[in-house]
């Protein structure tokens, strides 16, 4: 089973910097132009908007890149 999201999630992944908190923004399901690149979502992969708890950098990622965490949960990793 695919994950899916919704709008406010709180969800993590992993970065070149380490693992990154952020909350969904917004669900993309057609191909997008994303920063110097083409997002290639469709209905069948959704990619997902995210804004970082920290800097506010905006990302775009696949759900099977994402977990859902609980807002205020803090890892020993950050």
């Amino acid at each position: 089973m695919k994950p899916e999201f919704k709008i406010g999630d709180h969800v993590e992944w992993n970065s070149e910097a380490g693992r990154v908190r952020g909350t969904i923004q917004k669900k993309v399901t057609v191909p997008t132009r994303f920063k110097t690149y083409t997002v290639r979502a469709s209905k069948e992969v959704s990619q997902y908007l995210i804004k970082s708890d920290k800097t506010d950098h905006l990302a775009m990622h696949k759900g099977t890149a994402l977990k859902r965490i609980a807002k205020g949960i803090h890892s020993l990793a950050q």
